[in-house]
């Protein structure tokens, strides 16, 4: 199913959940049950007709049909066990580091409120991670079957980020979503597609290994889009009750805050923090700070950023993606009879009041396994930046006119990636002028750099790039696309990249 096909099944579906809601949750039941009722029926088939044609080939027949029998178990046992494999294939265990009782007693006594409050199930895991999200992962004990193992897995930055009541009502959610008072089937079902659309992935990773598990990943490849736009739209109803969950244990406001203030910090630290510590690279062979450390005072020192009414708009007037399980944030503000305005600062954060003592510890430790993972690639930036400039220097000691075509070609590039817009685009301007082209990266850097002021005119050298270079072709469509999908609209986004790319579009570019 392509991307505006799926669209449209998802909205004609959200209009089904409003008109009829009872009976969109039980089309959504019946899938999920279909699901389970050919993994499991197919296992019962194979073991059947392995069982039949076993006692079939030995009934009667002496010597010869043991032999018979015997080459026939041979044969058919194969598919037993790939379609055993499948009924029992085991999801990976979400990754994170494990806390305990006795390291953040306070964080596990939180816990154990909110669950006596909404009656919620056991939690089996606590998990730390490196994200800015929490969730409540559950995974089936046998593959898609037994009883679910509760994983509670909370993002050290949104803890960082958030004040405890916050915190709280973020954790209130997942388990409230989980346990689906007034809607256990629907929560039920909800978790199946999420476990479906994991075993979907690990079959799609060993596809090529046998002929079974290619004919499951086509068939899945097939259900999967139909299964998952009904699961979405299911999982965004239940958000709505699971935000009354929240708001029960912490208060509305409390929870309302925790959502304004999830959607400004999300894209702040995407778009600012992130960034702004890795261009240190630039200059410094290690960073100034470590990340970690550093966010529970960034988050405060930078509050006038990120929490501006012009954000909060952009905020509050964003729509959720095909893939986003979350309503809009106005609409789930709203239903909890709250109004939009911006989240106050913060004394002291979730991670200082949850984790208690150990939260210095804790961010240190990740202070460290990050720079444990990325100090190859800042050294390996660090020189490539200290050679580029270098370069750049020898050649900018040279007249444009006077330099070689490939050094001319070179020097554009090195220009758009660390000199002033104004300076490329002249360079690239003269560059562009001469004979001999097209030139394809210089075609694509000054697109970019159009693009970065708003002029359009910037897609058609983006384009010219593309069809110049195919290594460039990639890069040229998910710049073109992004740009169209933010300023215009997703469907002219889709036509852009579909008259520039080789390749369908998928939501991973």
């Amino acid at each position: 199913m392509d991307k505006q096909a799926y669209k449209k099944l998802v909205r004609s579906l959200e209009t089904d959940a409003v008109v009829s809601p009872g009976g969109f949750r039980n089309k959504v039941l019946v899938l999920s049950a279909a699901f389970h009722a050919v993994l499991g029926g197919a296992l019962c088939a194979a073991l059947l007709l392995a069982g039949f044609g076993i006692a079939y080939a030995g009934f009667g027949r002496g010597g010869l049909g043991l032999l018979l029998a015997a080459l026939l178990a041979l044969a058919l046992a194969p598919a037993c066990f790939a379609v055993l494999r499948l009924c029992l294939a085991r999801l990976p265990a979400p990754a994170g580091r494990p806390l305990t009782r006795a390291e953040v007693p306070r964080l596990f006594s939180a816990l154990s409120n909110i669950r006596k409050q909404l009656d919620g199930p056991e939690i089996d895991h606590v998990l730390l991670d490196v994200h800015f999200s929490v969730a409540l992962v559950q995974r089936a004990r046998w593959g898609l079957f037994g009883r679910p193992v509760n994983y509670l897995v909370m993002g050290l930055p949104y803890m960082q980020s958030m004040a405890p009541k916050e915190m709280l009502a973020a954790i209130a959610h997942e388990v409230e979503l989980v346990v689906g008072r007034r809607d256990r089937a629907g929560a039920w079902a909800h978790r199946q597609q999420r476990m479906a659309a994991a075993l979907l992935a690990q079959l799609r990773e060993a596809r090529h290994e046998n002929l079974l598990d290619n004919v499951a990943a086509r068939l899945l490849d097939k259900f999967m889009p139909y299964y998952q736009a009904h699961a979405l739209v299911l999982g965004r109803q239940n958000a709505f009750d699971a935000d009354r969950g929240g708001s029960a244990v912490v208060g509305a406001k409390a929870n309302a805050a925790c959502l304004l203030r999830g959607a400004l910090l999300r894209r702040w630290i995407d778009t600012d923090f992130w960034p702004n510590l890795q261009r240190q690279a630039n200059t410094q062979e290690q960073p100034l700070y470590l990340p970690y450390t550093a966010m529970r005072a960034a988050f405060k020192a930078s509050y006038a950023q990120w929490a501006t009414a012009e954000r909060l708009a952009a905020a509050w007037h964003e729509r959720p993606g095909l893939s986003d399980p979350q309503p809009p944030l106005s609409a789930r503000v709203e239903a909890i009879g709250e109004i939009m305005e911006l989240p106050p600062g913060i004394k002291i954060s979730a991670a200082e009041a949850l984790l208690g003592e150990r939260a210095k510890g804790l961010i240190d430790e990740f202070d460290q396994q990050w720079w444990k993972q990325e100090q190859r690639r800042w050294l390996a930036r660090h020189r490539y930046v200290s050679g580029s400039r270098s370069r750049l220097e020898q050649l900018q000691r040279v007249l444009p006119a006077k330099l070689k075509l490939d050094e001319l070609q070179e020097l554009a590039m090195l220009c758009a990636e660390f000199e002033p817009p104004a300076r490329a685009k002249r360079l690239h301007e003269y560059l562009l002028d001469l004979p001999g082209g097209p030139f394809a990266r210089a075609e694509y850097d000054y697109g970019c750099l159009l693009l970065a002021e708003r002029n359009e005119n910037g897609l058609e050298h983006l384009a010219t790039a593309a069809r110049a270079d195919r290594e460039l072709t990639a890069l040229a469509a998910r710049v073109g696309y992004k740009y169209l999908k933010h300023t215009r609209d997703e469907q002219e986004a889709l036509e852009w990249w579909n008259g520039v790319s080789r390749k369908a579009y998928t939501p991973d570019h």
